[in-house]
């Protein structure tokens, strides 16, 4: 009996069993996806409303945009915005100054950033890092800081007043150098090294081994220089003249279609909506490596 009692009394003094919390039951499958699928939609659209509303006052009469209340639908169709615009101004010459500005400076600034970010990852030079740091930190100035020495630059070169005067100080962008270097370092080392092997030159092995590789990066490129470009407002408002056949797409709306008092509101909205044309078919040519570009580029 006393050895019964011993067993109780040591198995009474034996610590407790801790419970583990009970999980709490997931929510089925099918709920989760329709939350999704309701958050994706209501983000859609209001992320598509402001096209819309582009849309509708492009297509809406002057009497109707003034109409008071909300209409989300034209009474009366019209294609007079798209229409008296060209007749009354140089649109098309805008939109060729703009092209023409947008295309150069793209590929001027494509193969600069290419050429400075391999030589970055790739090359190396005494004073490498400190050069990078360097450029990095003229990313904190602000564009506004240096219009007025980039102006007299431009009035010293004789660039005033021409496209190029708005083309050659756009032709560099630190980021796009950023971009490109982050891209190049990912590039193994033995690619290019096999290259040099081979008799290849540094070009050459950039030419023939890298660039083919570079697909994601050449679309987040050719994609962030040409909708900056072709937006661009500030610096060729200052480097243009007057010259109303100078303008380009951005200053002919603000300087003819906008007024001081009035503004003719269809009319810009059908300039803007043809202005985002190429933005768009641009971005759907090059979706499929453009997130692949950001992300292997290191930008998060």
């Amino acid at each position: 009996m006393s050895s019964l009692t011993d067993v109780f009394e040591v198995g009474s003094e034996l610590p407790a069993v801790e419970r583990k919390p009970a999980r709490q039951p997931k929510p089925p499958r099918g709920r989760l996806l329709w939350l999704r699928l309701t958050a994706a939609i209501v983000i859609a659209v209001v992320m598509a409303f402001p096209l819309y509303w582009m849309l509708l006052t492009a297509f809406s009469t002057r009497a109707d945009l003034y109409a008071p209340g909300l209409h989300l639908w034209p009474r009366h169709l019209t294609i007079d915005n798209f229409v008296q615009p060209f007749q009354a101004f140089p649109v098309w010459r805008w939109f060729g100054n703009s092209l023409f500005i947008t295309v150069v400076t793209t590929v001027i600034t494509v193969i600069c950033n290419l050429l400075a970010g391999y030589a970055f990852a790739k090359l190396r030079f005494r004073g490498r890092n400190a050069l990078f740091l360097v450029l990095l930190s003229t990313m904190m100035i602000p564009p506004q800081a240096i219009i007025v020495p980039q102006f007299k630059l431009s009035v010293g070169l004789g660039l005033y007043g021409s496209l190029w005067s708005v083309i050659l100080p756009e032709s560099a962008v630190i980021f796009g150098v950023f971009l490109a270097r982050q891209f190049f370092i990912a590039i193994p080392d033995e690619l290019v090294e096999a290259a040099r092997v081979d008799g290849a030159g540094q070009l050459r092995a950039f030419w023939s081994v890298v660039l083919p590789l570079c697909k994601p990066l050449l679309a987040v490129l050719i994609l962030l220089t040409f909708m900056g470009e072709w937006n661009a407002f500030g610096w060729p408002l200052v480097a243009l003249s007057g010259d109303q056949d100078q303008f380009t797409l951005p200053i002919g709306i603000v300087a003819d279609l906008q007024g001081q008092y009035t503004s003719n509101y269809g009319a810009i909205m059908a300039i803007n909506l043809l202005m985002i044309l190429p933005i768009v078919i641009l971005f759907l040519a090059f979706q499929k490596y453009f997130v692949e570009g950001l992300a292997r580029s290191g930008l998060k």
